[in-house]
């Protein structure tokens, strides 16, 4: 808090000096925090104040608003020179997200080089891999030796976007092998890099999409990977902090459709009411008029209703139960989905499953359910009638079904999803809610009237 008061205090009396000399006293942590918390206007002052290369490290972290801010904040010279030293990879994320328009204005400032390396990676279909990679990595010859590679690397590694991984090409730029460096640290150095070679590598595509790097990343416990064109040249490399971004991203998104909603692109604090309006309003209006289909089955069992008015005290705590029982199962599908645990193929392991899962849910919850009825009756909280005893059996057998059939419907329906081609977190929140709403107030008077029938039905 000191810090960031001082920081504050030099801001208001223009002092950029001792700005600059507090900052550069200061933790890359610390100087992150006080961006985060200073208004625009300050946080420009605060950024112009930062040496080049705490700049650029906090440029990568900052929010998507607060780096647009800032660059249009900044004077012609600053941003070129941003934007030309940041990675490409980073600056190709960053960029796009702009408008067009925009991103014109800002190529401009970059250096011909840099122009063209963006240019390239914009160029490639949005959401594949060719716009998350880097150019810049460290390639080598398999004829040559090991202080050969020392040598390349300190003389050309600086521009690299890491030197973890070196890769072998050959003479045509076809990617041959990938070999850690520690690998080249333990050997003479007059050895040939073809002999440190086990020619087993992993590479990605660049018109592979960007959602399966992740998988392939999780599963490999790789730092970086090889990218290469249809004929296997090697073109460039994704290192695991452009993952791990692309990871939150799509988690984000993830969430908020199994909200039942569309995913909203942009953080909640930024994005406009007329936008947030429109991602949420579509799925609202399928969700209510799927709903419609509750009344339609509560008017069929009108009659029912009717002769046995306290059937309908226990409509809302059946189909809640169904619901939250289908959500859970739902959202434990599309996470194992999504890591790769589950998939179509496994549909029957997943039906035995939930089967069990179900049934043993309905009984606990029907239990409960009984108890409530017994004890309320038993210590007069609520008189239920001489029949008290056939609506707790109902009530109990009821959840017991609707809990088993939101379970199975939740599981079934993001796999079937899945199948035809649909999303299933953005279909399965709002498909299982009115599904098992509708079937639920069936199998409740259905189970009603087995157990009633002569009595109060």
């Amino acid at each position: 808090m000191n810090h960031f008061n001082t920081i504050r205090s030099c801001i208001r009396n223009s002092n950029d000096a001792q700005l600059k000399k507090e900052l550069e006293h200061m933790k890359f942590g610390e100087v992150l925090s006080i961006l985060n918390k200073l208004q625009d206007q300050d946080q420009a002052k605060v950024f112009d104040a930062l040496n080049e290369y705490t700049a650029i490290k906090a440029f990568k972290v900052l929010s998507f608003k607060t780096r647009q801010d800032l660059i249009r904040g900044m004077h012609h010279e600053k941003a070129a020179r941003l934007l030309n030293a940041i990675p490409d990879d980073d600056r190709t994320a960053f960029l796009e997200e702009l408008p067009s328009r925009t991103v014109n204005e800002l190529i401009k400032l970059l250096s011909p080089a840099e122009r063209s390396i963006t240019l390239q990676l914009l160029g490639y279909k949005e959401g594949t891999v060719g716009r998350l990679m880097t150019p810049h990595y460290v390639a080598v010859k398999k004829d040559w030796t090991v202080q050969q590679v020392f040598d390349f690397i300190k003389l050309h590694g600086q521009n690299s976007e890491t030197v973890n991984v070196i890769y072998v090409v050959d003479d045509n730029g076809v990617l041959i092998d990938d070999i850690r460096i520690r690998e080249f640290l333990f050997v003479e150095p007059s050895k040939k890099v073809s002999e440190v070679m086990d020619n087993k590598f992993l590479n990605l595509v660049v018109t592979d999409r960007q959602k399966d790097v992740i998988e392939i990343f999780q599963k490999n416990n790789r730092f970086a990977l090889p990218v290469t064109d249809e004929k296997g040249v090697l073109i460039g490399i994704v290192t695991i902090d452009d993952v791990l971004r692309l990871a939150e991203t799509e988690n984000t998104r993830e969430i908020q459709k199994i909200g039942g909603s569309e995913a909203l692109d942009e953080p909640y604090t930024q994005i406009s009411f007329v936008n947030l309006i429109k991602k949420r309003a579509g799925w609202l209006i399928i969700l209510f008029l799927g709903e419609m289909l509750t009344a339609t089955a509560m008017g069929h069992f009108e009659g029912e209703i009717s002769r046995a008015v306290v059937l309908s005290l226990f409509i809302p705590l059946i189909i809640s139960s169904g619901g939250n029982s289908g959500s859970q199962a739902s959202s434990i599908i599309i996470r194992a989905m999504a890591l790769g645990e589950v998939k179509f193929s496994s549909w029957w392991y997943v039906m035995r499953k939930e089967i069990v899962s179900g049934l043993t849910l309905g009984i606990i919850l029907g239990i409960v359910g009984f108890l409530r009825i017994f004890l309320w009756q038993s210590f007069h909280f609520y008189n239920y009638g001489q029949h008290w005893l056939l609506i707790a059996t109902t009530v109990a057998f009821a959840l017991l079904g609707v809990v088993l059939w939101g379970t199975l419907a939740g599981s079934m329906l993001p796999l079937a999803l899945k199948r035809v081609g649909a999303d299933p977190a953005a279909s399965s929140a709002p498909f299982v809610a009115t599904l098992v709403d509708v079937t639920g107030l069936i199998i409740y008077f259905s189970v009603a009237f087995l157990i009633m029938h002569g009595t109060l039905l």
